[in-house]
């Protein structure tokens, strides 16, 4: 499984659309409208690289609006958030 981060700035006047669009896409789990240098970040996973680049280079490009992304590739999960939904089970 390849995890993957995607930063995007979008028009403004747009990012609910977008956001709404990208999180029909089965690929991406998650969609967070952000403060700071971007205005979405989307989580990707994926079964090979080769679907991440599809969805980059030929899918996210046909939504009007995303003015500019840029993707970063997960090497290792570290979350205590799974940690404890493990260790609550039947609690």
């Amino acid at each position: 499984m390849v995890t993957s981060i995607i930063l995007m700035n979008v028009e403004r006047a747009l990012v609910n659309d977008i956001a709404e669009r990208l999180a029909d896409q089965a690929e991406i789990s998650e969609v967070y409208s952000v403060s700071g240098s971007y205005d979405l970040v989307a989580i990707v996973r994926v079964a090979h690289n080769d679907d991440l680049a599809k969805l980059v280079t030929e899918r996210l490009t046909t939504i009007d609006g995303i003015t500019r992304t840029e993707t970063m590739l997960a090497f290792r999960a570290y979350s205590r958030h799974d940690l404890e939904e493990m260790f609550a089970i039947g609690t």
